[in-house]
């Protein structure tokens, strides 16, 4: 039963240097000490730019390459010597690299979407009564090629990819790298018209097609925030309720500042929920996969993912589920917002491809054909992304008028929360035994229940938020808050005297157990929260030292990325 997930990729750059009195209005990973280097950065401005402010960068050497005007911002290319001199001016609110965004995938067992429907608490043997029909899902990832079994109709002649447009380096909106479709059959492959494939979470959704990431599932920020920028201008036309985003990067900046956090919000202010998935950085040996969650999956308005599997040889039921070892782990960096949101099946998928594309040629040994058909086995958070992007798919259909926050918090309040204390995962291909604890930063409220999701009918009232919590340091403990300092107007609906409590939502087996957090919602135990090193785990989740990682896509070998 496991969705695979093909997350993306996450390599924490936590920097400490400063560069002169302007450093909060640049970001961290700006280079410094190369003045005659050229790069691509995103400039944010307070307000929308337009010539007058594309012709002050031009005095200075930059030339304009794309304008996000959604979130105040633009593109351009820029000597290096004149970021600094930019950001004192009094219309610049934040400069950043336009960063890399990824995504990895892996495989070996065969499970299929049929037992991941299974775990999530959905009849596999059929459609059900909201299959998602005619809601919109934008997969903003490596393009979506033409399957039947994302086709509809009468005579299913009709593709459900109603809309494509490529952002990437490169030309076309085919999936040449072979994840994007993956993911969109995860959300909304059907059997009807392709009598040979595995159904899907949401059968009956249709696809809008943005392409991001190029041929090697490689992608940058400018490109992602160009892609919302068009899910949401398109909202109305092909009804996008919700997008998916089976990609990421690592946190350098806190999400008040990052614009590819600011683009997510604003997807999701304008009624659109935003699934991300968590990240594959679940191994790191330095803090046992904490505070590694990637961007923009740290940001506390999104649904964040992280993934789920099945052990060798266990049951279709979720009750031997364990998280997978490799799925990035909470609180945040930077901010400490409590993540993953939520844990879906995520670990070695089979889903449907159309070679050749990269995955497919690079790691022969994913690639099936079964009934006549071409399959990639893949694996990780990327992959327990769509999963739960189909589910809301499907609660939308049964109740249009629900606000992404409503969703998120109606997925969360009815996840299952049985998932067991601590779990040992033996991984074959690299030889290790991994130590899991079924913790609020490991599974966050639970794994996604389907059926009871869209059994439920409680929504949160109009003006509340679903914003994840944080930590925050206090008195010598490490408290869980529902506010944030740099947030204005948000009235979030888990606080303790709100209309949902905390343990509703968390559970009492998962966050008010004595292995996680006291009763007086302060963390306990730094060896069970922040890593086997208990001062370097501690010291690198609030940030007094640094975990370093490849600046290549794939700093986690595509090789090791799942359990087995």
């Amino acid at each position: 039963m496991k969705l695979i997930t093909t997350a993306a990729i996450i390599f924490f750059l936590a920097a400490t240097l400063t560069f002169g009195r302007n450093a909060h209005k640049r970001a961290a990973d700006l280079p410094n000490d190369e003045p005659d280097a050229i790069a691509d950065v995103i400039v944010q401005f307070n307000e929308t730019p337009d010539k007058k402010h594309h012709d002050k960068i031009a005095a200075r050497g930059g030339k304009l390459k794309r304008n996000l005007n959604g979130i105040n911002s633009a593109l351009y290319r820029l000597p290096i010597r004149e970021v600094e001199a930019l950001a004192g001016d009094p219309d610049v609110a934040f400069i950043s690299p336009n960063r890399i965004v990824s995504a990895a995938a892996s495989g070996s067992q065969h499970f299929d979407p049929d037992e991941a429907r299974a775990a999530m608490n959905l009849d596999s043997s059929r459609r059900g009564s909201y299959p998602g029909t005619g809601i919109g899902v934008a997969v903003i990832d490596s393009g979506v090629s033409p399957l039947d079994a994302l086709r509809g109709g009468s005579k299913c002649t009709t593709s459900r990819i109603v809309y494509s447009e490529n952002f990437a380096s490169d030309p076309g909106t085919a999936d040449l790298y072979g994840h994007g479709t993956h993911v969109a059959a995860v959300v909304g492959a059907d059997n009807v018209c392709d009598t040979t494939d595995y159904m899907g979470v949401a059968p009956g959704v249709n696809i809008i097609n943005l392409r991001v990431l190029n041929a090697q599932g490689i992608g940058t920020d400018a490109a992602v925030i160009a892609a919302i920028d068009r899910a949401i201008q398109l909202k109305s036309t092909y009804k996008i309720r919700v997008i998916n985003l089976s990609l990421g990067r690592s946190v350098v900046d806190s999400f008040t500042a990052d614009p590819l956090c600011k683009a997510v919000e604003r997807a999701w202010k304008a009624g659109i929920v935003v699934v991300v998935a968590a990240g594959n950085l679940g191994r790191s040996t330095l803090t046992d996969g904490y505070a590694t969650i990637s961007a923009p999956a740290n940001d506390p308005f999104v649904i964040t993912v992280g993934a789920g599997r099945n052990p060798a040889g266990g049951s279709d039921s979720r009750s031997d589920d364990t998280l997978a070892s490799y799925s990035s782990k909470g609180p945040s960096a930077i901010d400490h917002v409590v993540k993953p949101d939520l844990v879906a099946p995520g670990n070695q998928m089979v889903a449907r491809t159309v070679p050749p594309n990269y995955l497919g040629l690079t790691y022969p040994a994913n690639n099936m054909v079964m009934m006549n058909k071409n399959y990639l086995r893949l694996s990780g958070t990327s992959m327990a992304a769509p999963a739960v992007a189909g589910v809301a798919a499907m609660m939308i259909h049964k109740d249009s008028s629900l606000t992404p926050d409503q969703v998120k918090a109606r997925l969360m309040k009815t996840a299952w929360k049985g998932f067991i204390p601590t779990a040992s995962i033996y991984d074959s291909v690299t030889n290790t035994v991994y130590q899991l604890r079924h913790d609020l930063f490991a599974v966050g409220a639970g794994y996604v229940d389907g059926r009871a999701a869209l059994a439920g009918t409680e929504k949160i009232p109009a003006g509340k938020t679903a914003l994840s919590p944080r930590v925050v340091q206090s008195g010598g403990n490490i408290v869980i808050a529902t506010s944030y300092p740099n947030l204005t107007g948000e009235d979030v609906v888990w606080g303790t005297s709100l209309v949902w409590g905390t343990s509703l939502v968390w559970g009492t087996s998962l966050v008010w157990g004595t292995n996680v957090v006291q009763s007086n919602g302060a963390v306990l135990g730094s060896t069970s929260v922040w890593g086997s090193n208990v001062t370097a785990g501690y010291d690198v989740v609030w940030g007094t030292t640094s975990v370093t990682g490849s600046a290549s896509p794939f700093p986690m070998s595509l090789a090791a990325a799942g359990d087995y």
